[in-house]
């Protein structure tokens, strides 16, 4: 038999996608880095040119690599005329000041693609992993497809203006995470705020590393087309967020709106528990069982990101089957929680068996069914 209880008001603090903040940025999103909450987002699923943003995805090919041990930060490559023409400082363009004819470390490449934007960097590397731009960027756009980027297509390694290189913010915020989630050991570039190869020192052109506190990366972006752009994050008490905004009309106004937006996420929003993993939400009765009921546990902890200072309820749903026959195992399924949101968002977690009930032997089983059939409790 289906069981449900329905339980009321478990928090009170609540918001659904903010709409009280206004960005000048064509395209903008804000996220939760562990929750994965959309706090703020603006034609956020739209393609736009990603400028030297873009080069999020060479970065993540070549610390992918060096995390599978194809790639050493030691290893060197070797920088061809091409390089130098398009991306050195032939091109007049963001530059590493890489020299034709140059081999140069791993190590030192990453930091002159993140620190220094070099459009050379990014060549060298796609040419000296894949044979030739061209190639790295198929293997771009295979690396995006298999990490769930929907709204993105590579042409080049670099970002500069082609038709046929766009993603879309909510896309560059998917690869930040991945970036910071899963290369640890290489992430603290990113906060690094300056860089010396050739001997031309470069600073950093991430405005939050300069005015915000807790920001340590990632990368902007800058064409004529793309506008001023950023992708960054933040952590501030253990808690993480990633912006990406697009569109803007100078480096000021980039500057002020990252730090407008990403302030209005730490200082409105907060995660709070609404389920806590191994709570006892309900007990369910045992049939044949060595004790005549268990208790039901939630299988995950569940945290949200919600609106400070609001008073709106959520609701939780429990649904178990009932009685269970022994023999019950810990851990073994036996129901749901639905966590409903007062704007009708639903979502289920496990409940599971806290502990093992084993089952009664045959004479205690005969008894138990003697005692049933007549009546007896």
């Amino acid at each position: 038999m289906k069981k449900i209880l329905l339980i009321l008001g478990i928090l009170s603090a609540y918001a659904g996608m903010a709409e009280a903040f206004e960005t000048k940025a064509e395209n903008a999103i804000l996220v939760d880095y562990d929750t994965g909450a959309y706090i703020f987002a603006k034609n956020h699923d739209v393609q736009l040119p990603p400028a030297s943003m873009s080069k999020l995805m060479t970065i993540y090919i070549i610390f992918d690599k060096l995390q599978k041990g194809e790639l050493s930060l030691d290893d060197e490559f070797l920088t061809s005329e091409n390089a130098w023409r398009k991306g050195g400082a032939a091109s007049g363009g963001s530059t590493m000041f890489l020299n034709i004819g140059e081999k140069v470390k791993i190590d030192d490449l990453i930091r002159g693609i993140i620190i220094q934007s070099g459009n050379d960097a990014c060549i060298v590397a796609a040419e000296n992993i894949a044979g030739s731009e061209e190639d790295f960027a198929k293997l771009m756009n295979e690396t995006a497809e298999k990490i769930g980027l929907k709204n993105s297509i590579f042409a080049n390694s670099t970002g500069l203006p082609d038709e046929n290189q766009r993603m879309s913010a909510e896309d560059l915020a998917i690869l930040a995470h991945r970036l910071i989630s899963q290369f640890p050991e290489y992430y603290h570039i990113f906060k690094e705020k300056e860089f010396t190869h050739n001997g031309i020192k470069q600073g950093n052109r991430n405005p939050l590393l300069y005015s915000m506190e807790g920001a340590d990366g990632l990368k902007t972006g800058h064409t004529e087309e793309a506008g001023f752009c950023l992708t960054a994050s933040a952590e501030r008490g253990g808690r993480r967020l990633i912006e990406v905004l697009a569109g803007l009309s100078s480096n000021q106004e980039r500057s002020e709106e990252s730090e407008n937006l990403m302030s209005y996420g730490f200082r409105e929003f907060d995660n709070y528990q609404l389920l806590q993993k191994g709570e006892v939400v309900a007990s369910a009765s045992v049939w044949y069982g060595v004790e005549n009921a268990v208790d039901l546990e939630v299988s995950q902890s569940i945290v949200e990101t919600l609106k400070r200072n609001t008073q709106k309820g959520y609701t939780y749903k429990v649904v178990y089957d009932e009685p269970l026959t022994a023999p019950v195992y810990k851990g073994q399924v036996a129901g749901y929680v639905a966590l409903t949101s007062p704007d009708g968002k639903e979502k289920k977690i496990n409940l599971v068996a806290a502990k093992d009930v084993a089952r009664i032997g045959l004479v205690q089983k005969f008894w138990k069914n003697l005692k049933y059939y007549v009546g007896i409790k």
